[in-house]
């Protein structure tokens, strides 16, 4: 007959407070049996000790080989500079007799007193053309065969805008110190969309910085493409026909043929003047510089 009570009610389990032996499984892999310690270990020692050998080394020196050597080479050097200056004399002699006998009359240069900066944005700067091939470097050709005491700085910078243009021409105006200050920006901020008015008060605000520095300015217009709307191209050019009715003003309206500009003068971006466009420009601007320069 089977007990009615289980003894004790609840079972309860008590680990081990304290480990006395931990039996680890044995490695998979094989072990290698080794007879001794001695076989597989090596001891070095923690100090190095250093004894000076006992095997001495003896070097041959060609000093007196060598200086001999250089003596006889240098005396021979010495033969030959003697004969060679005395020739030079010689020579020296002949030609100064030669020049007191004809004397030669040198043409007078003219310094540069007067200053021309061109002011401008990429179109000035020679965007993808050969910096010397630009028309400002071709200016600068002109006016050393024609008005040699005048010559022009390009201060152009690609990208400008007439912001930009603000914030640099005080330094550059003070600088260069211009008689003639050739302003060619705006076309950056057309292509943008600027507002017209911050358009024409930035360029304003330069054409009097340049005239308070006793500058003359000529202002060069610009012209967008058609598809920038008829309202905004047409006050857009207006803007320019405003600031050239300001007193002491050059102006002109636009450059080349504006829109109507051949393809083969433009570069692929149908923007900027290619190599062979440069003399034209110089051309276009030409007649109205030298009314500054006469």
């Amino acid at each position: 007959m089977p007990a009615r009570y289980i003894s004790p009610r609840v079972g309860k389990s008590r680990p081990a407070i304290k480990l006395n032996r931990v039996v680890l499984p044995e490695p998979e892999a094989p072990t290698i049996a080794t007879d001794s310690d001695f076989l597989i270990s090596r001891l070095i020692p923690f100090r190095m000790v250093n004894c000076p050998s006992d095997v001495l080394t003896s070097l041959q020196r060609f000093t007196v080989l060598i200086i001999l050597c250089f003596q006889n080479s240098l005396c021979s050097q010495l033969q030959r500079l003697k004969s060679h200056y005395a020739t030079l004399i010689l020579c020296t002699l002949v030609f100064s007799a030669a020049s007191i006998a004809q004397p030669s009359i040198a043409k007078p240069s003219i310094a540069a007193t007067g200053t021309i900066v061109v002011f401008g944005d990429s179109v000035s700067a020679g965007y993808g053309i050969q910096p010397e091939k630009g028309w400002v470097n071709l200016l600068n050709q002109r006016l050393t065969e024609r008005f040699p005491q005048y010559n022009a700085v390009n201060a152009s910078v690609s990208g400008e805008t007439t912001g930009g243009g603000l914030v640099r021409l005080p330094k550059t105006l003070e600088i260069h110190k211009p008689n003639i200050l050739v302003l060619e920006l705006g076309g950056n901020d057309g292509l943008r969309g600027y507002p017209i008015n911050k358009i024409e008060n930035n360029l304003n605000a330069m054409i009097r910085l340049a005239q308070s520095a006793n500058a003359k300015v000529l202002l060069i217009g610009m012209v967008l493409p058609p598809n920038y709307g008829h309202r905004y191209t047409t006050s857009y050019e207006a803007l320019y026909q405003r600031l050239a009715t300001l007193d002491g003003i050059e102006f002109l309206p636009v450059l080349l043929q504006g829109i109507n500009t051949s393809e083969s003068l433009l570069q692929r971006d149908g923007i900027h003047p290619t190599e062979e466009a440069q003399p034209l420009l110089l051309d276009n601007i030409w007649p109205l510089l030298v009314k500054f320069l006469d």
